[in-house]
């Protein structure tokens, strides 16, 4: 992809269920910074509900009239309108379009790692020691984890104990 990053004419990287994403942060060179458009068709969503423990995530919305859902509830959004999604429950979020046109929002981030990704609605918590979507070659002096766990399969141990064996 030659073409130079612009929210407005980017070209799409991968197409999922009616939801295109284009990485234009990545394509502009940011290293801190994580900036990408997705489009979605009418009826398309683009992840489950999910909480960043680590990073922020801030939604621009382009075109269209995007649904947001919180753990508190949905809303439909405007184009103009500017979400911040914070880090830990109170940044819950997950985007559809329940409209009847395309919706296209840009959505900057922190890149934090590593992160932990909740998915209150199914259990799940994803962990990465980098962002799951990397060209970047293994290197085998740091290791990589990128693995999702069901928060039922966990146990607590209180800080002073050794876990069981």
């Amino acid at each position: 992809m030659d073409e130079l990053p612009n929210v407005f004419t980017t070209s799409f990287e991968f197409d999922r269920g009616g939801a295109r994403v284009s990485r234009v942060g990545t394509r502009a060179g940011a290293d801190a910074l994580g900036a990408s458009v997705y489009e979605l068709d009418p009826g398309a969503r683009w992840a489950d509900l999910h909480v960043h423990y680590a990073n922020e995530e801030m939604i621009v919305v382009l075109a269209g009239r995007p649904t947001l859902h919180t753990l508190e509830g949905s809303r439909d959004l405007v184009p103009g309108e500017v979400v911040a999604c914070l880090r830990g429950r109170r940044g819950a979020h997950r985007l559809e379009n329940s409209s009847d046109e395309v919706a296209r929002v840009l959505i900057v981030s922190t890149r934090q790692m590593p992160e932990l990704v909740e998915y209150p609605e199914r259990g799940d918590v994803f962990a990465m020691s980098e962002p799951p979507f990397t060209d970047a070659p293994l290197d085998e002096s740091y290791g990589r984890v990128l693995r999702v766990f069901h928060k039922d399969d966990a146990f607590a141990v209180p800080p002073d104990e050794k876990p069981p064996s």
